[in-house]
C-alpha cells in the first residue's frame, strides 16, 4: 500500500447483513464520507430478502455493492476528494465470495470519477479494469 498514507483510505465493513464503505482522512481515522446498504434506499429490498423462504445467506449482492459504491463516489466528489486508496492485502485476504462482490463497488466508485489506488493486485480475483 505504498503512498496510501497520503491519500484518503477506503475501508469496507462486510457482513452477511450489510456492506458499509467509509473513507477516512489521511493520517487520522476521521470519516469524511460513508455509504451503506443499511441506508433508507435499501430498506424495502432488505425486508423482502428477510421475509423470503428459504432465507438468503447474504442480504446484499453485487448490485447493492455497486449502488453503495456509486453513492460513496458521488459523496466524495461533492467534498472534493478525487482519489482514494485501498489496502489491497486486506481485500485479497477476504473470503472469495466477498472479494467478488467488492469489485463492483470499487468499479462504481471509479465510474463516478474518483481514482482508486491499490487495485493493481485485485485483477487476480476478478475482472477489475485498472
Amino acid at each position: 500500500m505504498s503512498g496510501s498514507h497520503h491519500r484518503h483510505l477506503l475501508q469496507l465493513v462486510l457482513s452477511c447483513r450489510k456492506i458499509t464503505a467509509q473513507v477516512t482522512q489521511p493520517g487520522s481515522s476521521t470519516i469524511v464520507a460513508m455509504a451503506s446498504s443499511s441506508e433508507q434506499e435499501f430498506v424495502a429490498q432488505l425486508r423482502a430478502k428477510l421475509n423470503r423462504f428459504p432465507r438468503a445467506k447474504s442480504l446484499w449482492d453485487s448490485r447493492t455493492a455497486s449502488r453503495v459504491g456509486e453513492k460513496l463516489g458521488l459523496r466524495l466528489r461533492e467534498i472534493g476528494v478525487e482519489a482514494i486508496a485501498i489496502d489491497a492485502d486486506e481485500e485479497i485476504s477476504r473470503p472469495i465470495h466477498h472479494r467478488k462482490m467488492v469489485l463492483p463497488l470499487l468499479d462504481s466508485v471509479r465510474r463516478t470519477g474518483v481514482q482508486v489506488d491499490g487495485t493493481e493486485q485485485l485483477g487476480e480475483i476478478g475482472h477489475w479494469k485498472s
